[in-house]
């Protein structure tokens, strides 16, 4: 029997992705490793009551977190000491944060359940496929709902809210409602006042 022969078309000879090499210093990696070692904490099983121990290995790491903050099961933040969180923010279930840049999130700000924040991709254009990496802003009162992404060197502003499962690739400016893939301006935010 014979076996077929796979129609591959030949790469380019330059083109090697796995030939990349790490660009981070020695004192990175290792903060990486003992990262890793406190990754328990943040297993879902804890729930929102794992919440202060994650905000204080969190803090150790060189997070900054303000008051008030709730860090619930299952979120991954790759690394602390890119994270900056405004008084009263929350991340949810199986947030993940990928911070090889910086992601600073505002006050009172909602990252739903397994939202993703990725400050880093790859530059395709080159044979090895470099890393790059570029921050991420969310502005104080925002929501960023469930299952969305937020991606490289994107501004949200204050006030805004990121439909579920929306793909954001560009700014967004405050108190509008934006959603879908990629994600775009829907309408105004506006707030009612409140029945006592």
């Amino acid at each position: 029997m014979n076996t077929p022969a796979l129609l591959i078309a030949p790469l380019p000879l330059a083109f090697r992705p796995s030939r990349s090499t790490s660009s981070w210093t020695l004192r990175v990696k290792l903060a990486r490793v003992a990262w890793a070692l406190f990754s328990p904490l943040f297993w879902p099983i804890w729930g929102r009551f794992g919440s202060r121990p994650r905000i204080w290995a969190l803090r150790l790491f060189g997070a900054r977190i303000g008051t008030s903050c709730l860090v619930c099961g299952g979120v991954k933040v790759w690394m602390p000491w890119n994270l900056l969180m405004g008084d009263g923010s929350t991340l949810g279930p199986g947030v993940e944060v990928y911070n090889f840049a910086r992601i600073s999130i505002g006050q009172e700000t909602t990252i739903s359940q397994y939202a993703y924040l990725c400050s880093a991709t790859h530059d395709y254009t080159l044979p090895d496929m470099p890393l790059r990496m570029f921050p991420i802003n969310i502005g104080s009162g925002a929501w960023v709902c469930a299952r969305a992404f937020i991606g490289p060197r994107v501004n949200i502003g204050d006030g805004t809210v990121i439909g579920a499962a929306s793909v954001v690739t560009n700014d967004m400016p405050s108190w509008m409602v934006c959603a879908g893939n990629p994600c775009r301006q829907l309408k105004p935010r506006i707030l009612q006042e409140t029945q006592s």
